[in-house]
């Protein structure tokens, strides 16, 4: 099994580091091979996704991913800037499926920012549509605005569009996950304006019924946002476009106490996976050993778990996180009075002596 390692800018070297040498603990033979990308492929081959490092990509079984971003970089043309590698990893291997799991852990119920009694037992996965909508669709730029209120003046424009196999194909995604879990089903959309979305809305209805086990609701987004932190255990599974998806996974990685421990997987068709935190580079803590990386560990658990069908050992990593947790363990973003204030290796380490 090789598994591609790209740990990117700003903190992602420290924080796959620490989930690599977990990987190395489970006493398996993975073939890993890392690569620049981001700001470090700028740097090494002048564009942030160099060949070398698709190539690799495309022959890895999975890929774990750090994170990329820097602000030295930002006076780029777009399509140079760091930013555009995930993009691009994305596009070139089909990772249409984002699942972003939101658990709060119990000894991390105060470091939320919603009183216990309304986040205590949380646990919902956002199931975020990767490859369309706004993000990619054509056309976009910047022109002379051709009608309307300002015709003539300059204007910056994007297209939202989706193809209804695109989202026939996320909906069987969510209901599927649904199934494996309380089997409840609720897609995001904005339908009431958008008409993209009111064409998500048929569609998600109509593969609806080939899962007559998994109650569906259908909620706006505007009203999906003030549920998710006025009653976020009523959900189960959300499933919602790329920028939506965005959005709303963020709000929810506080909910958990800090987006520090949000692990994601991107799949394609067939569950060959793109694994990386929820959070960004942090450009600013970068080598200063005080990130978290508790979420690319749970990330490396995920990609054990969806790619390489290895489930024993990515309940392993799970196990081992929620152990060191237990034991009062805390980064600097979760750490409150009562616990011991570990950095990164530290707290890498402190998880690979819990695998036993």
């Amino acid at each position: 099994m090789k598994i591609a390692i790209l740990p990117g800018d700003g903190i992602g070297q420290e924080i796959v580091e620490q989930a690599v040498n977990v990987l190395n603990a489970l006493g398996e033979k993975f073939e890993l091979e890392s690569a620049p990308v981001g700001g470090a492929g700028y740097a090494a081959h002048g564009h942030p996704l160099p060949e070398d490092t698709l190539k690799l990509a495309k022959e890895a079984d999975a890929i774990l991913f750090g994170a990329v971003g820097d602000w030295q970089y930002d006076s780029l043309e777009r399509s140079l800037r760091p930013e555009q590698a995930i993009l691009g990893l994305r596009k070139h291997l089909g990772l249409f499926a984002n699942l972003r799991p939101a658990i709060l852990y119990p000894e991390l119920a105060n470091a939320s920012t919603l009183k216990p009694e309304v986040v205590s037992g949380l646990d919902i996965l956002i199931i975020r549509e990767l490859t369309g909508d706004v993000y990619f669709g054509q056309p976009r730029g910047v022109r002379t605005a051709p009608d309307g209120a300002f015709k003539g003046e300059r204007e910056g424009f994007d297209t939202m569009r989706y193809a209804e196999p695109e989202i026939r194909r996320i909906a069987h995604v969510a209901f599927q996950a649904a199934q494996k879990r309380d089997k409840r089903l609720t897609s995001v959309d904005k339908a009431n304006v958008l008409e993209t979305f009111q064409f998500w809305r048929d569609i998600v209805t109509e593969v609806h019924q080939e899962y007559p086990d998994v109650a569906l609701d259908h909620m706006y987004i505007d009203n999906a946002a003030m549920q998710l932190v006025r009653a976020p255990k009523k959900f189960d599974v959300i499933v919602t476009g790329n920028m939506f998806g965005d959005i709303l996974s963020d709000q929810a990685a506080m909910l958990t106490g800090s987006i520090g421990m949000l692990p994601s997987a991107s799949l394609d068709a067939n569950n060959k996976g793109l694994y990386e935190p929820s959070h960004g580079s942090a450009p600013d803590i970068a080598g200063k050993n005080i990130a978290n990386p508790l979420a690319t560990i749970l990330s490396a658990a995920m990609m054990l778990r969806f790619s390489l069908n290895k489930a024993e050992q990515a309940d392993r990593i799970d196990n081992a996180v929620k152990k060191v947790l237990a034991q009062g363990l805390r980064t600097a973003d979760i750490y409150e009075a009562g616990t011991t204030k570990v950095g990164t290796s530290e707290m890498g380490a402190a998880v690979v002596k819990a695998l036993g």
